[in-house]
């Protein structure tokens, strides 16, 4: 896994959100924590408008159940906000998606699974056979 800069956001300052940035830290990456305790619309919006502006590599966002960051990332033209609930599905949005931003809930997520889905998210490759398809998604936004 290549160090790179991560956007988080989070409308809920928590005991997982902190572990988090301290676990992408500790592993090398930026974390750049563009909205802590802000409204979870402006928390989706603002993390998704940082990776698509090119101010990082990748985006995290949660709220209580990732929901609601997820559909305001999305909002932005060129987010690709995936809302995960376990390493597969945060491997698959990356591989299948091209998945820029990584959402998940911080009701039912612990803190070893948080780290597993990040792991995955971060260290997994687009698929570029994908790419016609992710290339239409793009043309309908």
């Amino acid at each position: 896994m290549h160090h790179v800069r991560i956007a988080f956001g989070t409308d809920e300052p928590t005991a997982l959100t902190a572990a988090l940035v301290e676990h992408l830290r500790e592993t090398g990456h930026d974390v750049d924590l563009v909205a802590d305790g802000a409204e979870w619309p402006d928390v989706g919006r603002s993390v998704a408008e940082a990776v698509v502006g090119g101010r990082a590599q990748w985006g995290i966002v949660c709220c209580t159940t990732g929901t609601g960051v997820s559909i305001a990332a999305n909002k932005v033209t060129g987010a690709r906000a995936a809302l995960c609930t376990d390493a597969a599905t945060a491997e698959g949005a990356r591989r299948w998606n091209d998945a820029n931003v990584l959402a998940f809930g911080l009701r039912l997520t612990s803190q070893a699974l948080a780290r597993e889905m990040v792991d995955a998210f971060l260290s997994t490759p687009f698929d570029v056979g994908e790419s016609a398809a992710v290339d239409r998604l793009e043309a309908s936004s």
